[in-house]
């Protein structure tokens, strides 16, 4: 069954559509989103060749597999086979969480000229300086954790919606940070794809250096919306 994108619309799930008067199912495919910067605007922290190579090799072999494995689990639904429903289960949850994990990714960075690296203000920072004690131990604290994880992961700034209190996780893989019941505000990719070509095998250089070209004003949006809806 080829997968058909509903019209408006990048991405989705499976969904119903109607058709001259009765109902049938599609399938609608997500797709790479577009960087909202140049692949080198992030330079020196970090090259054009890692974010391109990053962009158009990594995050788009999530997408086209996932859409694949949505495709196959479309299919296995239709014929009612639930051994081929339960085995695609750990290829959506793994591509669909790179797909996730990396289009949040995009949004927290930005470059310096964009104020990359600016600190967060009002609600957020209030929020940082009361759980943290301050910016700066709640990016140790990040930096710390992003350089302990074994393999390959994120690290992220998180919200549980329901005490309202920001808390620093890690996530194995692709997991995506909703897997812990936190809505995510920063996520750091810690996989070696991340940074590798220019860092080497010395990640901590990495997560110091990548706050220079954090995004703020994506986790201040989000964490308001949040807290006073």
């Amino acid at each position: 069954m080829a997968m058909v994108a509903f019209v408006g619309k990048k991405v989705g799930g499976i969904g119903v559509a109607f058709r001259r008067g009765f109902q049938c199912r599609e399938i609608q495919s997500f797709s790479l989103p577009e960087l909202p910067y140049e692949y080198s605007a992030l330079e020196p922290v970090i090259s054009g060749e890692i974010m391109s190579l990053h962009h158009q090799k990594h995050h788009q072999a999530y997408v086209t597999n996932y859409n694949k494995a949505l495709e196959q689990l479309e299919e296995a639904s239709a014929k009612r086979n639930a051994e081929a429903i339960v085995s695609l289960q750990s290829a959506i949850k793994f591509n669909g969480g790179g797909h996730i994990n990396h289009s949040i990714f995009w949004k927290n960075l930005t470059p310096v000229k964009e104020g990359g690296g600016e600190p967060p203000k009002g609600a957020l920072a209030k929020a940082i300086d009361t759980q943290f004690g301050s910016l700066n131990a709640v990016i140790e604290k990040m930096n710390a954790g992003g350089a302990a994880l074994q393999g390959s992961g994120w690290v992220w700034l998180g919200l549980n919606k329901d005490l309202k209190s920001l808390m620093v996780e890690t996530t194995q893989n692709q997991d995506p940070l909703l897997t812990k019941g936190l809505l995510p505000l920063l996520g750091i990719d810690v996989w070696e794809h991340a940074y590798y070509l220019q860092y080497k095998n010395v990640r901590p250089d990495y997560l110091k250096n990548i706050w220079k070209v954090m995004n703020w004003k994506y986790a201040e949006e989000i964490f308001e919306k949040e807290v006073n809806p």
